[in-house]
């Protein structure tokens, strides 16, 4: 917008840089969709990366992450707030492959640091005008400013045994339906989620283990949680909310698969 008389010339020159600013950054995060489409695949609540195809495109990715970088944190506060949730969700997982590619070859994401060091508190990465590591995205911004526990079924973590990475950004106008999404394949896959009624036992991922009280947070438990995504009706639901929970070893082997040749 430019205005024509005095000052008003410069004040509009202002209020249009500042509109275009606002708008600069890209919430259908399509560099990072367009990635994933190419070199994530999934099979129910189980999914594989092709990290030597992203290592192939990686200034496609690193496109993206200087645009995740680049925006202040007045910027990410004039966010809506699933635009802010979207954008960490997306920023978590694409360090994370960040990470991996910058140290393969490896065999597990638990490699990276050695026996002192978590991969997940090193800090790599620019995010919100500070240096970041993954645990302060997950565990200092979006656990703690949005207490969404679906969001356990949205963040990779590398491993065979984590909640897959999607081949789709998550996005705010339709956020709430990929959560939803996510966390019902997830559930609902016999290698994750295992019901005996006969014996009234419930087999649950770690990670919900690792997280109860998100899950449980606002009175409810953690059987009646999943029985509300898995339960084929109200007897069944009610068999899952009382059975005995017990928690599925982990496989922390990378999510890895090769490029065809």
């Amino acid at each position: 917008m430019i205005w024509l008389r005095g000052g008003g010339v410069l004040v509009g020159l202002l209020v249009g840089v500042t509109s275009l600013s606002a708008q600069a950054f890209d919430h259908q995060h399509a560099g990072w969709t367009r990635l994933l489409e190419r070199h994530v695949e999934v099979d129910g609540g189980v999914g594989s990366v092709d990290y030597d195809g992203l290592a192939a495109e990686r200034p496609a990715l690193e496109r993206y992450l200087a645009a995740l970088s680049s925006v202040t944190p007045d910027e990410f506060a004039a966010f809506s707030a699933d635009e802010r949730l979207a954008f960490l969700i997306n920023a978590y997982n694409a360090f994370t492959v960040q990470l991996v590619l910058d140290h393969q070859p490896i065999d597990s994401i638990k490699d990276i640091g050695g026996w002192f060091r978590s991969p997940w508190k090193r800090r790599f990465f620019e995010l919100l005008g500070g240096e970041r590591h993954l645990d302060d995205v997950e565990h200092g911004m979006i656990r703690p400013w949005f207490q969404e526990p679906r969001i356990h079924f949205a963040v990779n973590c590398a491993a065979v045994s984590c909640p897959p990475l999607q081949p789709e950004a998550y996005v705010a106008d339709r956020l709430d339906t990929q959560l939803e999404r996510a966390t019902r394949r997830f559930l609902r896959d016999a290698r994750r989620t295992r019901f005996d009624g006969s014996r009234g036992r419930l087999e649950l991922s770690a990670v919900m283990d690792w997280y109860r009280d998100d899950f449980e947070r606002d009175g409810d438990t953690l059987g009646a949680f999943v029985a509300a995504r898995i339960a084929g009706g109200a007897d069944e639901g009610r068999a899952i909310a009382e059975a005995h929970i017990r928690f599925l070893d982990y496989d922390w082997d990378l999510n890895g698969r090769r490029s065809p040749r």
